[in-house]
């Protein structure tokens, strides 16, 4: 009985990291509209932040048309090799003083786990909802 229930308990939690782990690139593209006076995701202009067009897989500081304006701690992050996948993205949209010591980005973070989940499906979406 109880290896029954440990067993669907597992299958549970795979389906529900599965489904957190795809996102919804529509519902993503509500939740970045928080994003959205300081980012630009469907086009490569920059604001007040980094454009984030293709930011899925980019070395942390390096887009080429933000780079003097990035944060020295933005800058060793990436030097030091982080690279913008959806685990690094997940951690950074959560608590982006705590992935990023010293980085410039006001926002507090995403407390959902769905908004980011649904947020990194959006940024990679190509083309965007």
């Amino acid at each position: 009985m109880l290896r029954a229930v440990l067993s669907a308990s597992l299958v549970l939690l795979a389906t529900s990291v599965t489904a957190q782990a795809g996102g919804d690139p529509v519902l993503g593209k509500r939740v970045f509209n928080r994003c959205m006076a300081c980012h630009e995701a469907a086009t490569d202009r920059d604001k007040v932040g980094p454009h984030l067009m293709g930011v899925v897989g980019r070395t942390a500081g390096t887009a080429e048309s933000f780079l003097g304006h990035y944060s020295e701690a933005m800058k060793s992050a990436g030097a030091a090799g982080l690279v913008w996948d959806e685990a690094n993205l997940a951690e950074y949209l959560r608590a982006p003083k705590l992935k990023v010591p010293g980085n410039r980005m006001a926002f507090g973070g995403l407390t959902n786990d769905d908004d980011i989940a649904n947020v990194i499906a959006y940024l990679k979406a190509d083309p965007k909802p």
